[in-house]
């Protein structure tokens, strides 16, 4: 085995009150693809750093090889006193490395190298800095959160090229499905330990589990050979001092070991507040347009979106996601074209700038809009720092101000006022940036079962496919198309072919009833296809569609009913089991009627031009 690049022995690191590491240990060989894992603030970016040498630890042992060259891509880079993003790209380079890898790695971020720093976007920065750390082609990359605020496309493009380096690579991310394709290992930071796992990050939350139960298990041991212990010191034998006072002696270290022990972090708790129901129908878009100048952002998009939908948002930096979503709820109108809102429409939005926070304003200010101590969740009064343990806010943060939040904690404060106010349509631009694994989970499951509709704007493939129903995506000149399904059904209808040729293929087909029609057509996508008339099939289909759809959730609404009675497993467990497995089966059936009815009507509007 070669000898390590990098080693952490012990590190031992205080701010002040609990240590944030206590003997951490990492270790770093050529051809190394580490993933570092931990819940928000578990000190993972401060690792980093110490392997970086930007920070010191208050004891342990840092070797790093003398002739190894580290890179080290920080959350917010900085690029102040570089004239232009080449020059901050080439200042990394060394006397040896080729100043052509510089211009590739900008060539397929989509930079030129003459843009001025002051002038680049969130995601552009983030491209800048990976270019500068990427170029050397260093013995050690160590990246943090490379993924924040990049698009797909070049997502996929950087899992390749780490694929593909050389380099020993230790990264720090929340988007599961590149961690999954890029890791070799897994060291997991918990509690101010590390713990490593030789196996890519598609293995580590089973082994997680499986080393938190054994830790309780040990833990109800030592609690039970306490007890023993204590019994045995009222009841038992005393008459050998000595062996008496060992035993006494172990007793007070097993206690000590008991009451210093820090349990695992708790997960937080989501629960989204419930308008009243909204319409059937929530937005309609007919043939809208959007253009700025002379760039096309939107042209002829036109879609249906009804109660329960989750429609996922996808493309590049600049693509106008935000822009359509603006205009689908109505914030924005378009140039042309008509879009209806349904009915007693509630709307809650996050969105990507988190522009509701004011850095000066408390934790519980925020949260109840300054309107007391309690915040009205689904219709009952809790105090806000009630409120707050629920998002792992601690009692003392209650006055804290914004600014001294991380990301993560922001994130979540965000999401805390969001989901107290009562809606029936959620917005979501980018929720999942800077949030920890364990609370995407949660607000994964929250989209999932979300009684009302989401429209969901996110880079992070894993989630959109966990979450959404279907995935509206641009193609070339402002045209977008939507795709039944998740990010992996999405491609997998693609199937490699361009948006307009598969497009127009949909329509021909769908005119023989063989092919459905997913994609939102419109008149101006593409060259209308012959007149023709629905099939009496399809016309009695498109018919008798919403009167089935009404009964299929009117069953389910009462196999909700009949689940939501706390008595009822009780009473009658395998009846729980198959009401259970009855209402899977429904809602997949409602799903697929939905499907077919707006493929249907799609058509029919295709049809009649």
């Amino acid at each position: 085995m070669a000898p390590p690049l990098l080693k952490l022995d012990d590190i031992r690191l205080t701010f002040g009150g609990t240590p944030l590491l206590q003997g951490a240990n990492l270790s770093v060989s050529p051809g190394d693809r580490i993933a570092l894992v931990g819940r928000n603030g578990s000190g993972k970016s401060t690792l980093l750093k110490i392997a970086a040498g930007l920070v010191e630890p208050t004891d342990g042992e840092v070797f790093r090889h003398p002739s190894a060259t580290i890179r080290y891509l920080p959350q917010v880079p900085d690029m102040d006193g570089f004239a232009t993003v080449r020059a901050y790209v080439e200042v990394g380079l060394g006397p040896a490395d080729d100043p052509h890898r510089a211009t590739y790695l900008m060539e397929h971020l989509g930079l030129t190298g003459d843009e001025k720093p002051s002038d680049l976007s969130g995601g552009e920065a983030r491209r800048a800095a990976l270019a500068k750390v990427m170029a050397p082609e260093p013995d050690i990359l160590l990246l943090d959160e490379p993924t924040n605020h990049l698009d797909l496309a070049v997502i996929e493009w950087l899992e390749e090229e780490l694929i593909r380096t050389s380099s020993a690579v230790i990264l720090i991310s929340h988007d599961r499905r590149f961690l999954e394709r890029v890791s070799k290992a897994t060291v997991w930071l918990d509690r101010g330990e590390t713990a490593r796992l030789d196996r890519g990050f598609a293995h580590f939350e089973e082994w997680r589990d499986k080393m938190l139960e054994e830790e309780e298990r040990d833990q109800q041991k030592l609690g039970r050979q306490i007890v023993r212990e204590e019994h045995w010191l009222r009841y038992g034998v005393t008459a050998r001092r000595k062996r008496n006072m060992r035993r006494l002696g172990e007793l007070h270290a097993m206690r000590q070991k008991h009451r210093s022990h820090r349990g695992a972090e708790g997960v937080a708790t989501m629960v989204a507040s419930e308008a009243a129901e909204s319409g059937k129908l929530v937005i309609e878009a007919k043939n809208i347009d959007k253009a700025y100048g002379d760039q096309v952002v939107v042209k002829g998009f036109s879609t249906r979106i009804q109660r329960g939908d989750r429609i996922g948002l996808v493309g590049p930096n600049g693509a106008g996601k935000t822009t359509l979503l603006k205009m689908l709820t109505g914030e924005l109108a378009p140039d042309a074209g008509k879009v209806r809102l349904g009915v007693n429409l509630e709307i809650a939005t996050l969105d990507q700038k988190r522009a509701a926070l004011d850095p000066e304003e408390s934790l519980a200010h925020f949260l109840t809009d300054g309107r007391g101590e309690t915040v009205v969740v689904n219709g009952e009064e809790r105090h806000v720092v009630s409120y707050m343990k629920d998002f792992l806010f601690k009692p003392e943060q209650a006055r804290t101000p914004v600014r001294e939040l991380s990301g993560g904690e922001r994130a979540r404060l965000i999401l805390a006022r969001i989901l107290a106010r009562p809606s029936n349509l959620l917005v979501l631009d980018e929720p999942t940036n800077d949030l920890d694994m364990e609370t995407l989970d949660l607000l994964q499951e929250l989209v999932a079962g979300y009684a009302g509709t989401v429209l969901l704007v996110s880079h992070d493939r894993d989630f959109l496919d966990r979450t959404v129903t279907s995935i509206i995506a641009p193609e070339d000149n402002g045209r977008w198309l939507e795709y039944a399904g998740g990010y992996a059904d999405m491609l997998a209808q693609r199937g490699g072919k361009k948006l307009e040729d598969r497009k127009a293929a949909k329509v021909a087909s769908s005119g023989n009833g063989s092919g459905s029609t997913s994609g939102a057509a419109s008149a101006a996508d593409t060259q209308k296809a012959p007149a023709k008339k629905l099939s009496y099939k399809q016309k009695f289909a498109l018919e008798s569609l919403p009167g089935k759809m009404e009964g299929v959730s009117a069953a389910i609404s009462a196999l909700e009913d009949r689940l939501a009675d706390p008595k009822f497993y009780e009473r009658d467990p395998k009846g729980f089991g198959q009401s259970i497995a009855m209402l899977d089966k429904e809602r997949a059936t409602l799903a697929t009627m939905e499907e077919e009815w707006l493929e249907l009507e799609m058509l029919r509007e295709e049809l009649e031009g």
